[in-house]
């Protein structure tokens, strides 16, 4: 049921540190969707986010100033570096090597991205302006600088992984002083009580979505891109975090064990460095627009999601809408679960167990369509944005009235 507390003047803030065409992102594709969503339920809903375009260079790509899109309010303000790359770095190598750091030294490594000072003063002088101000995710300047602005009113989206960066002491003080959290997923929300006991007190898991497509044209998608033979997908952030390099060297494991039929083909940001025992059989697409993605999921016999750093993992959400069966890193609680909990999935804990799920696709394509089908049932019943939304509205009701009393 939708909430009936809130009406049209309702005043909703979203601090993302990236928005705009040619970003790719989870956080960011959820916030964006997330506040469109809610301007179309009557909100008056703001995004204030930076210049940039890239997560690795931060450099200010687009316009500073005031835009609209979709019925959201944009206003970008300017990133400024890190005053020493040099420490930066040492910084960040200690902080993935989990060694201690102190109070001050975390704020350095925070500081050491990028900064973006004007979104905060604009952010200080007008927080009362706002019933909520929503923020993700939880390891950059925007979210744990801003969420000091107006706590009482504030809720962080942390797409949390267990990884160093999450168990710093700014994260944990961070989920802990305001007033609310949204969790994408149950072994997130399980993970931010382990990182934060003192967590928000109005936390609640919920969930993500995507549009359902309108349609799929798998073949038009591989007439454009010249795709004749069978292929696994991977989509994505091509970088070691997401898990890429792995899947370069579990996938020609399994061709050369398995004599699979499939190609590797991708698309996303960063390097794909395909090497060159791999050129012939690993096709690289670079970035795809939106309009784009229907069709190369459904192309794909399988997709592949080799990450352990998922907080939702849209991908596996767009696979399983599009009728294509998933088959994914069993180190990934949050991928695990999805999988189990839908029926929809195959999990591998190592390279042979990735070559046995992609041989099994390959001979039993039946069996996997019901896979996807049951995926796919699974996402309609819980990741749609009418459930996502009116969770997210819940949950800004409780927060927006608790600082209201």
């Amino acid at each position: 049921m939708r909430p009936i507390t809130y009406d049209a003047d309702v005043h909703l803030a979203f601090v993302a540190p990236r928005y705009g065409p040619g970003v790719v992102g989870g956080s960011e594709s959820v916030m964006a969707e997330a506040a469109r969503g809610l301007a179309a339920r009557g909100h008056d809903v703001e995004m204030l986010t930076t210049c940039a375009k890239s997560h690795f260079s931060w450099a200010n790509e687009f316009p500073e100033g005031t835009t609209h899109d979709t019925g959201v309010t944009i206003r970008r303000f300017p990133t400024v570096p890190a005053r020493s790359r040099v420490a930066a770095a040492r910084l960040e190598q200690r902080v993935q090597r989990s060694e201690p750091l102190s109070v001050a030294e975390e704020l350095a490594w925070v500081n050491g991205r990028f900064r973006v000072p004007d979104l905060y003063l604009h952010l200080a002088g007008r927080a009362r302006d706002f019933d909520a101000i929503v923020l993700s995710p939880y390891l950059f300047w925007s979210t744990v600088y801003a969420a000091r602005v107006a706590p009482e009113r504030t809720i962080v989206m942390p797409c949390l992984h267990d990884e160093p960066y999450a168990w710093l002491g700014i994260v944990r003080a961070t989920l802990s002083s305001v007033a609310g959290a949204w969790f994408l997923s149950e072994p997130e929300h399980q993970l931010g009580h382990r990182v934060a006991p003192a967590l928000a007190p109005l936390h609640a898991v919920v969930g993500a979505a995507v549009e359902v497509p309108r349609s799929y044209d798998p073949e038009a998608f591989r007439q454009r891109h010249g795709i004749e033979r069978p292929f696994v997908l991977y989509a994505g952030r091509r970088e070691e975090g997401k898990g890429w390099r792995s899947l370069l060297a579990g996938f020609a494991a399994a061709v050369a064990n398995h004599g699979l039929p499939f190609d590797l083909v991708t698309f996303g940001v960063g390097s794909a460095g395909i090497p060159d025992a791999l050129a012939g059989v690993v096709v690289d697409l670079g970035y795809l627009d939106a309009e784009e993605l229907p069709g190369a999921f459904a192309a794909a016999d399988a997709l592949v999601q080799p990450s352990v750093n998922e907080s939702f993992s849209r991908t596996v959400v767009e696979a399983w809408l599009a009728g294509t069966p998933v088959v994914a890193n069993a180190a990934s609680p949050v991928v695990a679960w999805h999988c189990e909990r839908s029926g929809g999935g195959l999990t591998y804990a190592d390279e042979r167990e990735l070559g046995e799920c992609l041989a099994f696709v390959a001979a039993a394509p039946k069996a996997a369509a019901a896979l996807a089908e049951r995926g796919r049932q699974y996402v309609l019943e819980n990741y749609t944005w009418d459930v996502v939304l009116d969770a997210m509205e819940r949950s800004l009701d409780a927060v927006a009235s608790a600082h209201h009393r």
